[in-house]
């Protein structure tokens, strides 16, 4: 196999690594082992310092500009095909867990596609965004800029459940 093809699989897999054990952090926090949770999150911390390493060596960040134009092609093509795909044969299959996971994630995608977009426009207009608090929901990923809003549009998570992304 190619070395640019073992890159992408290395890189794809250290992400991968890196958010699972996160997940398996918070899983050992809830059960009471700070310490095995702390682990999980320094392991996580490594494997993002192996993608970031397999990414660069990839050249996979470019300028702003591109690294937009890359987020905006990579959201378009989840909310526009990925996710309604994945949603077709889930709803075939009858898996309600994955059906919500996957309206939730289409929604929320649709919305990063937008928020790119208009990050372009205005970086191609010479400036960057305005400043604003950057909210998430916790429960569906749902992104939105200046304030929380009462009511998640996508999943109707309370307003305290979101978090400003610093």
């Amino acid at each position: 196999m190619p070395t640019t093809d073992n890159l992408q699989a290395a890189f794809a897999g250290e992400s991968q690594a890196n958010r699972k054990y996160l997940a398996f952090a918070k899983k050992a926090e809830a059960d009471g082992y700070p310490q095995i949770a702390k682990l999980f999150r320094a392991a996580a911390e490594a494997e993002t310092v192996h993608a970031h390493a397999h990414f660069r060596v990839m050249q996979g960040v470019g300028s702003t500009q591109q690294n937009l134009e890359t987020a905006i092609a990579g959201e378009g093509y989840e909310y526009q095909k990925m996710y309604p795909d994945f949603l077709k044969a889930a709803e075939g299959e009858k898996n309600q867990p994955a059906i919500v996971t996957f309206k939730n994630a289409l929604a929320v995608e649709t919305t990063h596609y937008k928020l790119y977009s208009d990050a372009l426009a205005t970086l191609k207009a010479g400036k960057d965004l305005p400043a604003a608090s950057i909210y998430v929901c916790p429960i569906c990923g749902h992104t939105i800029a200046g304030g929380a809003p009462d009511k998640c549009p996508v999943c109707s998570a309370p307003k305290d459940r979101f978090f400003e992304v610093k």
